[in-house]
């Protein structure tokens, strides 16, 4: 399985003789700077995503739009079958010039019916770029793992009816774009999945990671004095009494985003 681009000419789309041999290709827009620990133990929130999303046969490549690295637009989307955007420890309310322009990706993405799974910042800032709402949460940080209730009649997503999920986030979602469908909510957040037509979808929730992940997160959000001691000390606690529910997550991901239209 490849993990970096080729050297190839990805302004020109694929046959499909060639799509057929290659297999599917995805895109990992990444919105967040690994950290030290992530990046020598996971192989970065990339590989973090690699490990839950990607199959035998795949290709799957990365870019650092946080740092200003975009796909091409003009030829080079119709290289993928699907796009995951990341979480971020920046704001998708914000006005960065990166955020801006992973807005007009988004939008373009949206006119050429491209698969987009959104995670975190991903979820907020589709629902930013499609016409929503989103803002600080009135009731602060979510951090740790949280039961979800979902939506299990809607179409095309086969949901089961309550999941537990890795949280850390103090934005979230006010108000979904026009047509959008919430299909998970919570006690304390209104909106914590939803999805527009078949083709996008995004959870405020991290399935992507595990408890040491988390863990170290909580630990970073102590030290740069973003959370309390004491808070951190009581999120770790409270972790130890719910477990994730990874498996489940991983099915859902993986089958909205590979199932074709």
């Amino acid at each position: 399985m490849d993990s970096q681009r080729e050297e190839r000419d990805i302004t020109k789309p694929l046959s499909e003789e060639e799509r057929s041999m290659e297999g599917k290709r995805y895109a990992v827009l990444l919105c967040a700077e690994d950290s030290e620990y992530v990046r020598k133990k996971y192989g970065g929130y990339f590989g973090v995503f690699i490990r839950m999303l990607a199959e035998e046969g795949e290709t799957w490549d990365v870019y650092k739009v946080v740092s200003g690295e975009f796909p091409e637009d003009d030829g080079g989307l119709d290289l993928y079958d699907g796009f995951v955007i990341t979480g971020s420890c920046n704001d998708a309310h914000g006005n960065d010039a990166w955020i801006h322009r992973l807005i007009a990706l988004i939008r373009k993405l949206h006119s050429m019916k491209k698969k987009i799974l959104g995670i975190c910042f991903g979820h907020q800032i589709l629902c930013r770029a499609l016409g929503g709402k989103v803002s600080r949460s009135p009731t602060g940080w979510d951090i740790g793992v949280r039961i979800i209730t979902l939506k299990t009649s809607s179409p095309s997503v086969m949901l089961p009816s309550k999941l537990s999920v890795i949280q850390c986030h103090r934005d979230e979602v006010w108000e979904v774009p026009a047509k959008a469908e919430v299909i998970g909510w919570s006690e304390k957040t209104a909106i914590e999945m939803f999805k527009l037509g078949d083709h996008i979808m995004g959870i405020q929730g991290h399935p992507e990671y595990n408890i040491d992940i988390l863990f170290h997160l909580i630990d970073r959000l102590v030290q740069r004095h973003l959370i309390l001691e004491a808070y951190g000390v009581e999120a770790r606690a409270k972790v130890m009494l719910t477990e994730p529910d990874r498996e489940a997550w991983k099915k859902i991901c993986t089958s909205f985003l590979k199932t074709r239209l």
